[in-house]
């Protein structure tokens, strides 16, 4: 597939939403709220970036997680499009990328065509943090401790297809 084409003169526009703002967040750091009541279902923002290859993917996670190490700054912004693509979001202009995990998201990322976009999987209010489920691989569980506080939490960033696998990587462990 060749690579998707951005539009630089827009994208900045595009990362704008009526439906948002950027506050201080109780799980981490930044994140994104409610300006106002939102519809289930609602388109409410994009994910945008710079589009990236497999290989660049790689290269730029693993250096942005090690100077996450270092400096206590946040972690990766890169979020998987297809099997070839990726976009880096680690741009101040993109405000999507401050939307923080939950293991109970009140939206869900959708890809449509080369772009992702953030959708309410239900009425959000006024005021409510954006949260989403990262969906990292049960594998991976010990780089990715969960801090959302919620009454579902799983203890790690993980998608929920994974919990019954990350629950017996747990048990393992503990077993040591």
């Amino acid at each position: 597939m060749p690579k998707p084409e951005i539009d630089l003169d827009n994208i900045k526009d595009r990362s704008k939403s009526e439906w948002v703002e950027v506050r201080d967040s109780g799980i981490h750091g930044s994140g994104v709220f409610a300006a106002k009541d939102i519809p289930d279902e609602t388109r409410v923002m994009e994910y945008l970036g710079e589009y990236i290859d497999k290989e660049e993917s790689e290269r730029r996670a693993w250096a942005q997680l090690e100077r996450a190490q270092e400096t206590g700054e946040a972690g990766v912004y890169i979020f998987t499009l297809d099997d070839d693509w990726d976009i880096d979001g680690n741009f101040e202009w993109n405000t999507a990328r401050l939307i923080n995990h939950s293991c109970e998201p009140n939206c869900e990322t959708w890809i449509e065509g080369d772009q992702i976009f953030v959708y309410a999987l239900r009425e959000i209010k006024a005021g409510e943090e954006l949260l989403f489920n990262y969906g990292f691989e049960a594998d991976t569980w010990e780089d990715h401790p969960c801090l959302c506080g919620s009454q579902n939490c799983v203890g790690y960033i993980v998608c929920e297809d994974e919990w019954p696998k990350l629950k017996e990587l747990i048990a393992e462990k503990e077993g040591e």
